[in-house]
């Protein structure tokens, strides 16, 4: 049966596109981007002169960068202001700095992919409480959303980071966890999901219990010095397992640097381009992931069907791919779920273009 949730939006607060402009807005990041004006609608449809802004953790990560790339083409497909906008590091304050001139600037819609849920609350609470649609992307325990839209079931996907990994471990071994930050809902639920199908399906396996967790802050740099701490601290330790975009990376460099290729493994999430050298030389067994150029899509359709007040049914259709049949998360009617990840290899790193 389809299940139906009719939002009733009143009084959203409409801007001109021209003040929007992240081309006439000096505070704009340099990759704030809107969309070509008078061009024909493709995709999506839409009601009116809606402004959507996308804002990701950072505006010069690698990661959301491509999701700009996504952006950018629901603005050109649809012929609605949709741009992204974001803080210059990955810092929950600055974010929420962001947010809160885009409130000012009347944005009709909110696409947040927040850095720490908790401490967006009270900015996201006011973004709601002046009519502006939010809703949000890996951030499953956020509160003052509409909508949190995941890539897929974030249990299922931790679970398959850990199949990745434990093929590299032979399935035995002492491994821990990093996240990029602790507060950051979706990794942790990526390493609970994983540290659950270890305990199922891989019983030689044994998580490190005392350092069950580790963060990466989203950075390379702090991944590769973790990692060579963890290996001096904890002789035995055989693997990590990664979640940020940048851990996996990061470790596969102290595993080069330490001389401990075959004997030290990692998985995680990673961008084929940027990390083709280390899965050719097979540093990284595989990584996993997921195009977020098709999230940051299919986050400004979502937003946009709110909007126009069309119904939110399941499954929903947000015309990007890994998007086609989008469902609720099981006793949820707020945490909506794609379908599909992919993996990465030597095989098949140059298959992606991006």
């Amino acid at each position: 049966m389809k299940r139906r949730l009719f939002i009733q939006i009143n009084g959203i607060a409409v801007a001109a596109a021209v003040g929007l402009s992240a081309c006439n807005d000096d505070t704009a990041s340099p990759g704030a981007t809107t969309n070509p004006t008078g061009g024909a609608t493709t995709g999506g449809g839409g009601g009116g002169a809606h402004t959507i802004a996308v804002v990701p953790k950072d505006s010069t990560n690698p990661w959301f960068v491509r999701m700009e790339t996504g952006v950018k083409r629901y603005a050109s497909d649809t012929g609605l202001d949709v741009f992204q906008k974001g803080p210059a590091t990955t810092d929950a304050t600055q974010q929420a700095q962001v947010i809160r001139d885009l409130i000012a600037q009347k944005v009709s819609a909110l696409c947040v992919v927040p850095v720490d849920p908790g401490a967006l609350e009270p900015v996201l609470k006011e973004a709601m409480d002046a009519g502006i649609v939010v809703v949000t992307h890996e951030g499953a325990t956020q509160q003052n959303t509409m909508y949190d839209l995941e890539a897929f079931n974030n249990s299922a996907y931790g679970g398959f980071i850990m199949d990745n990994l434990a093929e590299g471990m032979g399935g035995e071994g002492l491994y821990t966890t990093m996240v990029g930050h602790v507060t950051n809902a979706s990794h942790n639920e990526w390493a609970d999901g994983g540290v659950a199908h270890q305990l199922e399906k891989y019983p030689n396996m044994k998580l490190l219990e005392a350092e069950p967790r580790v963060e990466s802050q989203d950075d390379g740099e702090v991944a590769y010095q973790t990692a060579k701490e963890l290996i001096k601290k904890y002789p035995e330790l055989k693997g990590i397992m990664g979640t940020s975009s940048f851990d996996a990376p990061g470790v596969a460099r102290a595993i080069e640097e330490l001389g401990l290729q075959g004997k030290f493994f990692t998985a995680g999430t990673g961008m084929p381009e940027a990390n083709k050298q280390i899965l050719e030389k097979g540093l990284v067994h595989a990584l996993t992931l997921w195009d977020p150029a098709e999230a940051g899509y299919a986050m400004a359709e979502l937003a946009r069907r709110i909007l126009d007040k069309e119904p939110i049914e399941a499954p929903l259709d947000l015309k990007a791919e890994g998007y086609a049949e989008v469902k609720f998360a099981e006793g949820s009617d707020k945490i909506l779920e794609g379908a599909g990840w992919i993996v990465i290899t030597k095989d098949n790193v140059d298959s992606f273009g991006f």
